[in-house]
């Protein structure tokens, strides 16, 4: 069996052989009884749990386990499909909640990657979901050669651009997934006197874009499943006892979801 991993140390290639990646230079790395696979050195973590930890893993697992981010993971899934990359590297893919979407819609050829610097979540994804290959990376300087893949995703993940461009072909798509214009407004409500609106992301270096679509739903949210919401958000610190009770006088609370999907094109010279 082959995967298209090099050495984070060394960028040799890294050859599979009974459950240990290896390369010429003899580096080593071995796959968790879970199925992932560690590609973060101990020396270029700088912290000892790098990323998210098991806290903000298990909100988002209680929320993904309903359908209320449904209509983005479809979208995206359908658009990865459409352009049937033989490919596809999702940088920053937590627990998997949308690779594994993307590997179901591709065809069985196509080789579907999902890294995330968080081993809390990539254990997680790794158990649950068995078609993407997983892997505890940097997205900074991802482990696979260059030029290897035909998208490459960034979903509520930090955009870096020059590794972006590098991991893809010159026909290749990045596509950015980030919060529409009125993302969460009514949550934003509670904690901010002035709430602004999202704002489109900016054309990484090197890139041009080639589309935009714009995912919009107002849903009914319950309670207890807003609270989990809350807590895989970036202003999850805002969020203080006396909001949480106000929250909890009602069992549900209309909110609006609203997703940016971007695609942009690598500008080769």
């Amino acid at each position: 069996m082959t995967l298209d991993y090099r050495c984070p140390i060394c960028s040799e290639p890294l050859t599979h052989t009974n459950n240990t990646l290896g390369c010429i230079n003899r580096h080593q790395f071995d796959f968790a009884k879970e199925g992932y696979i560690n590609l973060l050195p101990v020396q270029f973590k700088r912290s000892k749990q790098p990323g998210d930890n098991l806290e903000m893993v298990q909100a988002r697992r209680a929320f993904f386990a309903t359908n209320h981010y449904a209509l983005l993971q479809q979208s995206l899934a359908k658009l990865v499909a459409s352009k049937t990359p033989k490919t596809v590297i999702d940088l920053g893919c937590g627990e998997g909640f949308y690779t594994q979407a993307v590997a179901a819609a591709v065809t069985e050829s196509a080789a579907v990657y999902g890294l995330d610097i968080s081993k809390p979540a990539v254990k997680y994804a790794s158990k649950r979901y068995n078609k993407p290959n997983f892997s505890v990376a940097s997205s900074k300087d991802a482990p696979f050669k260059s030029e290897c893949a035909d998208v490459v995703l960034s979903i509520f993940a930090p955009v870096f651009s020059q590794e972006s461009a590098r991991l893809l072909q010159d026909d290749g798509t990045l596509i950015v997934v980030g919060p529409g214009p009125k993302h969460l407004f009514e949550l934003k409500q509670k904690i901010y006197d002035d709430v602004r609106l999202h704002e489109a992301p900016e054309c990484p270096d090197g890139f041009e874009i080639i589309e935009q679509t714009l995912v919009e739903d107002i849903q009914p949210v319950e309670t207890s499943i807003v609270e989990h919401l809350i807590k895989m958000t970036p202003f999850a610190w805002k969020f203080k006892a006396s909001h949480y009770s106000e929250l909890a006088l009602s069992e549900s609370h209309n909110v609006t979801f609203s997703f940016l999907i971007t695609q942009f094109k690598k500008i080769t010279k």
